[in-house]
């Protein structure tokens, strides 16, 4: 079954191991991420200042690319993996892991972000990688692109486990609202719908 089949299910949540560790392992306070990346971020921002030769200008404008590139990424992401095409029953169990229980239960709290050891190693495997291509431009970039994804934790939490509220987030939280609960191939961007403009994938 394929994420377009599902029924959103405003109550519950679903047991995705039985390995009690394992199980232990899918699941985060949303805090926990946040706050990890948010001071991996301002780690490497301080070494930039401490141990590099990057000007203020350029970090700063280094810091603006990595959110950008970060909302793309993002929007590419959920559009093209964790809505991915299901022909064969290992992608659909590996699109239900990574999204469709998410899309069943989009109100499980403990399951609106990838749990910190991934995060983490995923962040420290673009730290290695992009230092490769970008050489101390990396301490600029990787930080603006991490604070994207705190800020996308944030947002998706707030739409997930609050009602709509009365600011300028309630535009974000009809944006996804939309592709939960009315159609699921449009509305990609969570905390921008810049790409969904750009890419007419807009509801």
């Amino acid at each position: 079954m394929s994420i377009k089949d599902i029924k959103p299910n405003n109550k519950g949540t679903k047991q995705l191991s039985d390995n009690p560790w394992i199980e232990r392992l899918t699941r985060t306070h949303i805090s926990i991420p946040i706050t990890l990346f948010l001071g991996y971020s301002g780690a490497l921002l301080y070494y930039s200042a401490t141990n590099t030769s990057l000007s203020l200008g350029i970090t700063v404008a280094l810091f603006f690319t990595g959110l950008l590139v970060f909302s793309l990424v993002e929007y590419l992401m959920h559009r093209y993996l964790f809505h991915m095409e299901v022909y064969t029953k290992t992608r659909e169990k590996m699109q239900y892991i990574m999204h469709g229980v998410h899309h069943e239960f989009p109100k499980d709290k403990d399951r609106l972000a990838m749990p910190p050891l991934a995060s983490l190693t995923i962040a420290t495997v673009l730290l290695f990688l992009f230092r490769l291509i970008m050489d101390d431009y990396v301490f600029g970039f990787l930080p603006g692109f991490l604070t994207g994804y705190a800020g996308y934790l944030f947002v998706h939490y707030i739409v997930h486990a609050f009602q709509p509220p009365k600011n300028f987030f309630k535009a974000l939280w009809v944006h996804h609202g939309i592709h939960h609960y009315k159609d699921n191939e449009k509305a990609f961007g969570v905390s921008s719908p810049l790409w969904d403009y750009v890419f007419r994938t807009m509801p």
